[in-house]
C-alpha cells in the first residue's frame, strides 16, 4: 500500500512538471527553439548567425556601396569628357606690392601662375621687385605676346596651343586681323622655360662656391689703378685645385690658353648662351665633349693675367656679355 502511494505521488509530480514546461513553451517558444536567422557569436571563430539589426546594417552598407559605385562611374565619365572653359574678356585689377611679398606669394594669393603676373607686368627680373610697385592682376591665366611681322592669329594660337576664339574673346577682337606691334593676351599660355629661368635668376648654377671678388661692369684696372676698364664677367675666389663645374649643360666649343684669361674653357648652351671659365690650373675636358650641368670641367688656378687664385666667369647671350649674377641661383 505504501509503495503504491509513492508511485501515485511521483506520477503526479511528473505530470505537474510536464504541464508547467508546456505552459512555458506556449508563452515564449523562441527561448528554446530559435526563430528566423540565428545569432552571431560575440567572440571567437566560426559561423555565427546574423541578427536582424546586423542585416539592416549590411543592407545599408550595400546600398551605400552601390551609391559609391554609381558616383565613381559618373566621375570617370566626367574625367573622360573634354574640359570646357568658357572664354573670358580680359580684365585687370591693380595691386600695390607690400613688404614681404614676392611673385610666388602673389601668384598663390591671386590664384594665378607666376608666368601670368610676370608677363602681364613685363617683369625682367623677379629679384628686383620693389615695394610700392603697382602691378596689374588679370582675371585669368595667360601671357602677353607682341605680334611680329608675318604672324597671324592662327599661327600664334598654334604656337601657344591656345584656341584662336579664346584669344579673340579675351582681347575683344572682332575679326582675325591683328596688327604688328600689338600686345595680345594669350589665355592659358605660359612663358618659355628658359625665359622663366632667366627672369627668376635660376638659369645657371655657381661654377665654384666662393665669394665674388670683382663684379660685372666698370671697375678700376687691378694692374693699372689710374684707369678704369669694363669687366666682362665676375671673379669668384677659390683655392688652387678647387673643382670648377659647368654652370649649365652644353657642348665644349673651345679650350686653350690666352694671355689675359690664361687656361680657359668655352661652352655653348641652348638659347644663344655661352660661358667662359678663365685662369684655370688644370683643364679636365676637351673640345666637342657634351658636359652636364654641375660636371667637373677644370680646377681653379692663377694662370694668365691674375692677382691670385680665382675663377673668371663670363656669360654671353647672342654674342654679347651679360651680368652672370642676374642669372645664377
Amino acid at each position: 500500500m505504501e509503495s503504491l502511494l509513492k508511485n501515485v505521488l511521483t506520477n503526479t509530480n511528473v505530470f505537474r512538471l510536464t504541464a508547467a514546461f508546456c505552459f512555458i513553451l506556449m508563452i515564449n517558444p523562441s527561448q528554446y527553439f530559435p526563430q528566423g536567422n540565428p545569432r552571431t557569436e560575440e567572440h571567437g571563430i566560426g559561423g555565427g548567425y546574423l541578427s536582424s539589426s546586423e542585416e539592416a546594417i549590411l543592407e545599408e552598407e550595400s546600398e551605400h556601396m552601390t551609391q559609391i559605385s554609381l558616383e565613381s562611374s559618373v566621375i570617370e565619365e566626367m574625367e573622360k569628357a573634354e574640359p570646357f572653359i568658357k572664354p573670358n574678356i580680359l580684365l585687370y585689377n591693380s595691386h600695390i606690392v607690400e613688404s614681404g611679398e614676392n611673385i610666388s606669394s602673389l601668384a598663390i594669393n591671386f590664384g594665378l601662375n607666376q608666368d601670368t603676373i610676370i608677363s602681364t607686368n613685363k617683369i625682367a627680373n623677379t629679384r628686383l621687385l620693389q615695394i610700392g610697385k603697382v602691378l596689374k592682376i588679370p582675371n585669368q591665366d595667360g601671357i602677353l605676346h607682341t605680334v611680329k611681322s608675318g604672324e597671324t592669329l592662327s599661327s600664334i594660337s598654334e604656337r601657344y596651343k591656345s584656341d584662336s576664339s579664346a584669344i579673340q574673346v579675351a582681347n575683344e577682337l572682332f575679326s582675325d586681323k591683328i596688327v604688328q606691334g600689338t600686345d595680345l593676351f594669350i589665355p592659358g599660355a605660359k612663358l618659355d622655360w628658359t625665359m622663366l629661368q632667366e627672369i627668376n635668376g635660376d638659369l645657371f648654377i655657381w661654377p665654384v662656391n666662393g665669394a665674388v671678388t670683382s663684379f660685372y661692369g666698370w671697375r678700376r684696372d687691378p694692374f693699372n689703378r689710374s684707369r678704369r676698364h669694363f669687366h666682362s664677367g665676375i671673379d669668384i675666389r677659390g683655392s688652387t685645385g678647387t673643382p670648377v663645374r659647368a654652370a649649365m649643360a652644353g657642348r665644349v666649343s673651345a679650350v686653350g690658353y690666352d694671355n689675359i684669361f690664361g687656361n680657359y674653357i668655352i661652352i655653348n648652351h641652348h638659347s644663344g648662351y655661352r660661358t667662359l671659365y678663365g685662369h684655370l690650373n688644370v683643364i679636365r675636358t676637351r673640345t666637342g665633349v657634351y658636359v652636364s650641368q654641375g660636371e667637373r670641367i677644370a680646377d681653379v688656378g692663377n694662370t694668365g693675367q691674375s692677382t691670385g687664385a680665382h675663377l673668371h666667369f663670363t656669360v654671353y647671350k647672342n654674342g654679347a656679355t651679360v651680368n652672370p649674377r642676374a642669372l645664377m641661383r
